[in-house]
């Protein structure tokens, strides 16, 4: 399969017509304002999210103008977070693009965050999707909980598999499960039974989307567009470090957080904890993991009826597990 993921053919129309969307509810009489709104459109990413909601709207039943309203609106939620997330972890680039902060500042990637956010909600509101709204709250909600709970870990180097599954439960796998959610919601003709096996399937695959993630943050900055390293910088417990943590001899695992502790940003420090984690299996051990996960959501995606929107979503899951 190839190495990079694009939207198939059939949904492009979808997806244009959401960018649309998006740049028409964000028309600001602010020149700043409107010069940023088009420089995210002009940097946004493969819209996975999007995707995950016409997948799941055409599992179940068929496309509505509200399944538009809940791409739209969960592609805003998303993009939100990002600006905010980006502040917080004082990311000079994403996907390749310098960040909202790295050129206007933090002060201002906030309010545009805060802007993106009020906006979903007020389209909410006027549109009457309240059941959009609840949906997508509880996500941004529990996203919020993983983050500070991450954040909390990092500061003590203290976690386990368990707390690490929490974390990214919550602040990744979340929004994928409001996005397969709120795209059955919209269909006005799914079963509580689908939409729970819908839930699972975005569960499963958010999870294996965060662990991928972690694996490429080994990766060359020239493949992934940010920074090698970066988790291990911020500290962040995941699962590569992990295992290698409950692999490693009580005193050598020691060790290990002492250099987590003192490495300073320098490049051979880094490269030296990396390299623990790598040898000692780290890597591999997340592979698997990751493999398994992507294989139990694409067998639970077969029982569902085959169709192209079926066969985009198990493309996606491979894209992730390959």
């Amino acid at each position: 399969m190839s190495k990079k993921f694009s939207i198939p053919p059939f949904l492009k129309s979808e997806i244009a017509q959401v960018d649309a969307l998006f740049l028409q509810e964000l028309q600001s009489s602010s020149k700043m304002l409107s010069l940023i709104i088009r420089y995210i459109v002009r940097s946004k990413g493969k819209q996975l999210r999007p995707l995950l909601v016409f997948s799941a709207a055409g599992m179940v039943g068929t496309i509505q103008k509200s399944t538009y309203s809940a791409a739209y609106m969960i592609e805003l939620m998303h993009t939100a977070t990002l600006v905010h997330d980006d502040v917080v972890d004082d990311a000079a680039k994403r996907r390749g693009f310098f960040s909202i902060n790295a050129i206007w500042k933090n002060k201002i990637a906030v309010l545009v965050g805060d802007y993106l956010l009020s906006k979903g909600l007020l389209y909410a509101i006027d549109s009457n999707e309240i059941e959009m709204l609840r949906i997508i709250s509880h996500a941004v909600r529990h996203m919020s909980e993983g983050e500070l709970l991450q954040l909390e870990k990092a500061r003590h180097l203290t976690s386990s598999e368990e707390i690490y599954y929490e974390i990214i439960r919550k602040k990744t796998a979340s929004l994928f499960v409001a996005a397969m959610q709120a795209g059955a919601v919209s269909t006005g003709a799914s079963t509580a039974e689908q939409r729970e096996k819908l839930t699972t399937i975005a569960e499963l695959l958010g999870l294996a989307f965060q662990i991928k993630d972690d694996i490429l943050d080994f990766s060359p900055s020239t493949l992934t567009g940010k920074a090698a390293w970066n988790d291990l910088k911020e500290k962040k417990m995941t699962l590569p470090l992990l295992y290698t943590l409950q692999k490693l001899s009580s005193h050598e695992a020691k060790q290990l957080r002492s250099a987590l502790k003192s490495h300073r940003n320098k490049s051979e420090n880094l490269k030296k904890i990396a390299a623990t984690i790598t040898e000692n299996g780290g890597i591999e051990y997340s592979r698997q993991k990751l493999y398994e996960l992507c294989t139990q959501a694409v067998e639970l995606c077969k029982t569902f009826p085959e169709n192209q929107y079926n066969a985009a979503l198990c493309e996606l899951i491979d894209f992730v597990r390959n």
